[in-house]
């Protein structure tokens, strides 16, 4: 059986203990992160689109970097949108801050009715760096 480890980032575990899930599962040189959102230290949601947006990613950093890991190590990505037809073109900007050139990692992106309370999520997977 592999390993598995639970991984947090610090500072940010209200989200997780109401939902009980872990930020992060690191197994082998992978690591799952759960769905990031756009939430404050408490859980609550930043409330305009593009603050969210930017949170979201800034939670990401956070879990990944408690993990070994920086956005250079996403492989894989999975972001959620409520209504992807009037958000598309803000989230793309940042998109684009993020990810600024080649290679970028492979996206899908889903259309949702519910976040809870949430208008933009994002999952990733991730590979470890090798220790130099």
């Amino acid at each position: 059986m592999t390993h598995r480890e639970a991984v947090f980032p610090p500072d940010r575990t209200a989200l997780y203990e109401a939902h009980r899930y872990s930020a992060a599962i690191r197994s082998g040189d992978l690591v799952f992160v759960s769905g990031q959102v756009g939430s404050r230290a408490d859980g609550s949601p930043e409330p305009e689109y593009q603050t969210q947006v930017r949170q979201a990613f800034a939670n990401l950093k956070a879990t990944l970097a408690a993990a070994g890991c920086t956005i250079d190590d996403i492989v894989d990505v999975t972001s959620f949108h409520t209504d992807p037809e009037r958000q598309f073109e803000p989230f793309m900007a940042i998109k684009d801050e993020v990810f600024p050139q080649a290679p970028y990692p492979n996206w899908t992106a889903i259309g949702v009715n519910w976040l809870a309370g949430f208008d933009f999520e994002i999952k990733v997977i991730a590979r470890v760096p090798e220790a130099t």
